[in-house]
C-alpha cells in the first residue's frame, strides 16, 4: 500500500463494481452502516459524458463517530468514511 496525504491506495483483483460489492457486504456483516453508494460513472453518462467505473461508498458508524464530532465538530469533514474505486485508463478504452 502507498500513503500520500492520507489517502492509501490500494489495488484491487476485482472489477470496480464487484470491489464495491464485496467492500459493501463486509461492512454490513459487521454492523456498520453503509450511508451512500454513488457511480460517478453512470451520473457522467446521464450528461452525455464518458468516465472510467468509478464510485463512491460512503459507511461508518454513528455510535463510534456521534462523539467524536461531539468532541470536535469539524472532525464531520472526515466522516463518514470513504472508499473509491475507479478504473484506470490505460488505452483508448478503461480497465
Amino acid at each position: 500500500m502507498n500513503a500520500n496525504n492520507g489517502i492509501i491506495n490500494q489495488l484491487s483483483p476485482y472489477a470496480v463494481t464487484e470491489t464495491i460489492d464485496r467492500l459493501a457486504a463486509i461492512l454490513q456483516a459487521k454492523g456498520i452502516t453503509v450511508f451512500a453508494r454513488i457511480d460517478h460513472q453512470a451520473e457522467a453518462e446521464k450528461v452525455g459524458l464518458s468516465l472510467c467505473p468509478t464510485q463512491l461508498l460512503l459507511f461508518g458508524n454513528p455510535k463510534a463517530g456521534t462523539p467524536l464530532m461531539v468532541a470536535e465538530p469539524t472532525r464531520a469533514l472526515d466522516l463518514p468514511l470513504k472508499v473509491l474505486a475507479f478504473g484506470l485508463r490505460l488505452t483508448a478504452r478503461c480497465d
